[in-house]
């Protein structure tokens, strides 16, 4: 019901797009391979539709990442996105067991294969859909600071590789008449998935966990801190974190002893603007301290 009652923004239509492009391609992918009874292609389709599952999932997660900070939240809600990012990457651990299951009883009963062209083609097709929409995902989450947006069109790319192995695969049993290649490379799939939701769940749990901003960011605080802090001594304790597309950063601005209060306020009223500016949902907290405070920790000079 909330998902239908708010007015989406550009995130949650990506993330609403995601859902109906992953249904066509799961339904493509599924009819390549009742066309040709591979194990291969309907490993394939399988990974398809836990990337149905996976774009619910993110729906749900920007959808309610958009909420504004409460009393119960008061830094808002936006690691719901990681939380999204990790169930996505048990997800594909999970399909890729259900994977190597299909494929062990495949080495025991040889699949029939027909119909591999038409199969082929209809796979390809969905390849190349995937393909663009992973691209887009990625350029669009990574533009806009969405963890689980990025995370999906990673998901995505992973699985148009498994969709060109998997044609590999056929086209080499095809060729050479070796139909264990075709569990085979199911097999190949079931594994290459597996260190991809390994690196997905290994990316939440750093979001989770409060990670460090990139060395760009912190690059760019630092400079902000420099040019606009003028009439201070040092700022130092620089700490900073991602929370899906907040990044919050604090740090102690060491000033004269003398320094009336509103003069201290208006220098962080330049940082803030400036870091603000160069650095799109920034969260900036500042501590002010006397001269005879001042640290060793992590110290911009000024």
């Amino acid at each position: 019901m909330v998902i239908l009652a708010r007015s989406p923004d550009p995130i949650s239509r990506v993330a609403r797009a995601s859902v109906i492009v992953a249904l066509v391609v799961t339904a493509i992918k599924a009819a390549a391979s009742m066309l040709t009874g591979s194990v291969a292609l309907y490993s394939d389709a399988l990974e398809g539709g836990v990337n149905v599952a996976s774009a619910v999932a993110v729906l749900i997660a920007v959808e309610y990442a958009r909420h504004p900070p409460d009393d119960d939240h008061p830094y808002g809600h936006e690691k719901a996105e990681y939380l999204a990012a990790g169930f996505e990457g048990g997800l594909i651990v999970l399909a890729a067991v259900l994977i190597l299951y299909q494929a062990s009883k495949a080495f025991f009963a040889a699949p029939e294969l027909h119909g591999l062209g038409a199969g082929a083609a209809v796979n390809a097709l969905a390849a190349v859909i995937n393909a663009g929409w992973g691209w887009y995902l990625v350029s669009r989450g990574r533009a806009w600071g969405s963890a689980a947006l990025t995370a999906d069109g990673l998901h995505v790319l992973t699985d148009v590789w498994t969709s060109v192995g998997v044609l590999a695969g056929l086209a080499l049993a095809w060729l050479t008449g070796a139909w264990w290649l075709d569990p085979l490379m199911a097999v190949a799939v079931a594994l290459y998935i597996l260190w991809a939701g390994y690196g997905l769940m290994r990316s939440s749990a750093s979001g989770l966990l409060d990670e460090a901003a990139s060395p760009e960011v912190q690059h760019q605080v630092a400079t902000a801190i420099r040019s606009h802090g003028v009439g201070a001594i040092q700022a130092h304790r620089v700490r900073t974190r991602k929370a899906g597309r907040m990044t919050f950063i604090e740090f102690h601005l060491v000033v004269p002893g003398s320094m009336t209060v509103e003069a201290a306020h208006a220098i962080c009223d330049r940082i803030e603007h400036a870091v603000e500016s160069a650095i799109p949902k920034a969260e900036v907290l500042i501590h002010i301290e006397p001269a005879h405070e001042a640290g060793e920790d992590g110290v911009i000079a000024i």
